[in-house]
């Protein structure tokens, strides 16, 4: 707790590891039960801390009646679940991953909540927290009332909700669901189904003041802590200071790189050439907020199918992308988040009443890519260029993001001591390239820190034996570069050092 408020910086490392508590691994011969706070608490935070994360987070563990909302449909927003145990339980599965050196985020969920009679909804028999009209006050994609943000009791109640959360379990962070749905009066309407604010728009100007006055309690109650949105629009200073006019959120879910990215990987690696605008897009934007690039429960359900199942090609080829995803991923500006199961690869969909896929890292395949994660963590978190500068211009520069043909990009990233500056290149198709010169900003010998196609991670081996000497010789921007073989669906990154 004395430590968390420089680990929770902005300029810090954040690789986060989402975890739904019901599924994440269940007892098969007692009936394929669950685990409760205290067993997670044996195994839970050791397997993190392997895997080189620096935080996890839960999804909704306020008390919700079913189950198959993984949480998110609360009732009891000032109560942990109990299908897991009891609240001192709870509080002992937190203790135990701070133990480790693991920040909790948490998923809260402000924004609507079910009809059950015992819940929030007509509390005293009357629309209490929700609007009368079901134009403002009932959400018919979930079928769920919507708080009445107009009110200050409402408000006050949430606040506190949020503020408890934080105090008495030592939450370090809050992820707001669907902040989208609260900030937009039509959302999930059509036409004549909504009312417009006293202004003739659509934004729900009482859902904007109620966030700023959240945030600006939570920062001001406790600055060590950190509050994420889930918003998927282009609501403008989402995370900046409210006295500036933002949302004061402390980050923001990129979920445009989400889908861009995802698209981009979806392709035939013969066809990336001609959607490389659709990869390198998400710079231009990259700086507007502080961003968490999210691969989250999200992208492996309703038929989505799993991470490893949406890479083309063949089980070779599977694996090389899903190397090569996590890699861009880990080497682009942003902090990170990955859903529990793809670390190794899992093949099936999530299902929430199912152990994860635990038999597969018995394979080859699955055990190197889950090596591939942790030593992803291991480098992210050693290497301050990677994180420092996020969310600034200053810590981002291209090498080249031209080379549309051939489906290469390059790009430096830099921390605040020149000396730690990482350049990272992916090649994008199953073809090894030869040659391929790329510039870098001194000379020196450049190691190699990470080669996703090693044998070790399930790769062919393809690189360059560990380091490469800057020859003075111009390339881009730069004055001297490198000559590189690049392999196949793979990622390299390399700093400057001795030669070893």
């Amino acid at each position: 707790m004395t430590q968390r408020g420089e680990k929770n910086r902005l300029n810090a490392p954040c690789s986060i590891y989402e975890v739904h508590l019901g599924s994440w691994r269940r007892i098969q011969e007692d009936g394929n039960r669950f685990l409760s706070y205290r067993e997670l608490a044996k195994s839970l935070p050791s397997y993190v801390a392997a895997l080189n994360f620096t935080h996890v987070e839960f999804l909704p563990l306020t008390e919700h009646p079913f189950y198959g909302s993984w949480g998110y449909q609360t009732t009891g927003y000032f109560a942990p679940t109990a299908r897991y145990g009891t609240p001192q339980d709870f509080m002992f599965l937190v203790d135990a991953l701070h133990q480790q050196g693991i920040g909790v985020i948490m998923d809260w969920v402000p924004s609507h909540f079910p009809d059950d009679a015992h819940g929030l909804a007509h509390f005293d028999g009357t629309f209490l927290f929700e609007h009368a009209d079901p134009r403002q006050g009932f959400q018919p994609d979930w079928h769920s009332f919507l708080f009445n943000y107009g009110r200050h009791e409402v408000r006050a109640f949430l606040t506190s909700s949020a503020l408890f959360w934080l105090d008495k379990y030592h939450i370090d962070g809050l992820r707001m669901d669907a902040v989208t749905s609260m900030l937009y009066l039509d959302y999930g309407r059509k036409d004549g189904e909504w009312i417009a604010n006293r202004n003739g728009g659509r934004e729900n100007l009482d859902a904007v003041t109620f966030l700023r006055h959240l945030n600006e309690a939570i920062y001001r109650d406790y600055p060590d802590t950190q509050t994420f949105a889930e918003e998927s629009t282009d609501w403008p200073m989402v995370s900046r200071p409210t006295n500036t006019g933002g949302l004061g959120f402390g980050l923001k879910w990129n979920m445009g790189w989400m889908h861009d990215t995802l698209q981009y990987f979806a392709e035939d690696p013969l066809n990336r050439k001609y959607h490389h605008a659709q990869l390198i897009f998400s710079i231009w934007y990259a700086f507007s907020e502080n961003f968490v690039l999210p691969l989250s429960h999200d992208e492996v359900v309703y038929g989505k199918g799993s991470l490893i199942g949406k890479m083309p090609g063949d089980e070779w080829q599977q694996f090389a992308n899903l190397r090569l995803l996590y890699g861009y991923m880990w080497g682009h500006p942003g902090k990170k988040l990955l859903f529990m199961g793809c670390e190794f690869g899992q093949k099936r969909e999530w299902q929430h009443d199912q152990s994860l896929e635990w038999e597969l890292l018995q394979q080859p395949q699955h055990a190197g890519l889950r090596l591939w994660v942790e030593d992803l963590n291991r480098v992210y978190r050693n290497e301050a260029a990677l994180y420092q500068q996020d969310f600034s211009r200053d810590g981002f520069q291209w090498m080249d993001c031209h080379y549309a043909e051939k489906s290469i990009v390059s790009f430096i990233r830099r921390g605040y001591n020149p000396a730690d500056t990482v350049l990272v290149i992916c090649n994008f198709t199953p073809i090894v390239r030869d040659n391929y010169r790329v510039g870098v900003p001194s000379s020196g010998y450049w190691h190699e820190l990470l080669n996703s196609d090693t044998e070790l991670y399930g790769g062919s081996g393809v690189g360059n034996f560990g380091g490469v000497e800057a020859g003075p010789i111009s390339a881009g921007d730069m004055f001297y570069s490198l000559m590189l073989r690049l392999p196949p669906l793979g990622v390299l990154f390399f700093k400057r050092g001795r030669k070893a």
